[in-house]
């Protein structure tokens, strides 16, 4: 049965929100962990049902899995791996799946895998993954229900990204630290959590390294071993507090912060006219002295800001002076919650399946809200407390994948938010 949340909004909220460990920096690192027979160790990982899934994943190839969840600690030993077929039931949740199979081709020099799930926010094919593996070596064969890797032939290339997706580049560079040979990746993903995982491997002893922002240098080694790593704070929760606490007009401290990651953040907080303070890992959102100001939303690649990025500053967007472009390139599904905004009030005007407009500042009324995805189901939480009024959003298992304890940390800084079945 589906869980619902009900919210009471329309009023500031203060406090302090401590940021939990990336989901996307972990997911990756409990699939590198399978490329070494010793012991890996990642530290601040988040208690989300993604990583759950993950870790189960893992356990099905044979590894060892131990999750402290109250450390926030997870052990993973894989000395022992019984077979390079995924668990279907499990792959098929989640899109990181697939990141088993540069891990595993690493290993076994082979894999096995189902057609990964994950959000319902338009086309992602799999073709920049397949001929990056396919450069590196690896024979594809294809059928309705699975996709067979044979590794024997791995071996360094030189690799062109048919574009610069963050899984792609994440899998290649998995299958490409233990092929023989060098391997230069041009169009590769820079984004923080490619970066955490190129720093964890070199700790285990991959030859890896930037020559450049968008291109990597890797010359793989015969063996890796183990490793320890602590999860960078969760850019994305960074993003999404940062709005909510703007668009309710509420004071709020946010740590820690990892400034470097956060930039384009806080240059829309900048272009917005969002008064805030950065320091010693801690951002200070205050209440605005003046209106907040319309300004395009745009996803790029990163330094810019990401997909993922975006809805929450669409809310925000909503209670600024003028009309604000919000311009999501990458997925024709993604601007499936601004539908939702505008049950509740908000003036959007779509120009295609990748822009709309978005006119403020308007105010926005409870309403019944479908959660969608788990950025989008964030997005309608901050819009639910921006509204007067009772908002309910049906279906919000989408967050437990990506937010730890989202409810409790919100009636924390004082919501008024509860779940309900």
């Amino acid at each position: 049965m589906p869980n619902n949340l009900i919210i009471h909004g329309g009023r500031p909220l203060a406090g302090e929100v401590q940021i939990q460990g990336s989901k996307n920096t972990a997911l990756p690192l409990i699939a590198a962990c399978l490329l070494t027979e010793e012991s890996c160790v990642l530290e601040n990982v988040p208690e989300i049902s993604d990583v759950a899934t993950m870790a189960e994943i893992a356990r099905g190839t044979g590894a060892i899995v131990e999750w402290d969840k109250p450390a926030k600690r997870l052990l993973i030993q894989a000395k022992s791996l019984g077979g390079s077929a995924l668990n279907a039931a499990l792959a098929r949740k989640l899109r990181a799946s697939i990141l088993f199979s540069g891990a595993l081709l690493g290993r076994l020099r082979e894999a096995r895998l189902p057609y990964p799930g994950g959000d319902a926010i338009g086309s992602r094919p799999l073709s920049t993954h397949l001929r990056a593996l396919e450069a590196l070596g690896v024979r594809v064969r294809e059928d309705e229900k699975e996709i067979a890797l044979d590794g024997r032939a791995l071996a360094g290339a030189e690799i062109t990204l048919e574009e610069p997706s963050v899984t792609a580049t994440e899998n290649a560079i998995l299958a490409a630290v233990v092929a023989p040979g060098k391997t230069a990746m041009r169009l590769a993903a820079f984004e923080p959590h490619v970066q955490e995982l190129v720093k964890f491997l070199a700790r285990m002893g991959a030859k890896i390294r930037w020559t450049d922002a968008f291109t990597l240098a890797i010359e793989g080694v015969e063996r890796l071993g183990g490793g320890s790593h602590r999860i960078n704070p969760d850019e994305l929760e960074i993003s999404g507090f940062t709005a909510l606490a703007a668009a309710t007009h509420s004071t709020l401290t946010i740590r820690p912060v990892e400034p470097a990651y956060c930039t384009a953040v806080f240059l829309q907080l900048k272009k917005m006219g969002v008064t805030y303070e950065m320091a010693d890992g801690t951002l200070a959102i205050g209440k605005p002295s003046s209106a907040y100001h319309a300004f395009r939303i745009q996803s790029g690649l990163y330094p810019k800001l990401g997909s993922d990025h975006l809805p929450p500053f669409a809310v925000l967007a909503t209670q600024a002076e003028g009309a604000s472009l919000v311009h999501d390139w990458m997925y024709d599904g993604r601007l499936r919650y601004l539908a939702e905004l505008e049950k509740m009030g908000a003036r959007v005007t779509l120009l295609d399946p990748h822009r709309a407009l978005i006119h403020g500042p308007t105010p926005l009324f409870g309403s019944e809200l479908d959660g969608l995805d788990i950025r989008s189901g964030m997005t309608l939480v901050i819009a639910g407390l921006v509204a007067h009024g009772r908002t309910a959003i049906i279906g919000v298992e989408h967050l437990d994948r990506g937010y730890e304890k989202l409810e409790e940390r919100l009636r924390a800084i004082g919501a008024d938010i509860k779940r309900v079945v």
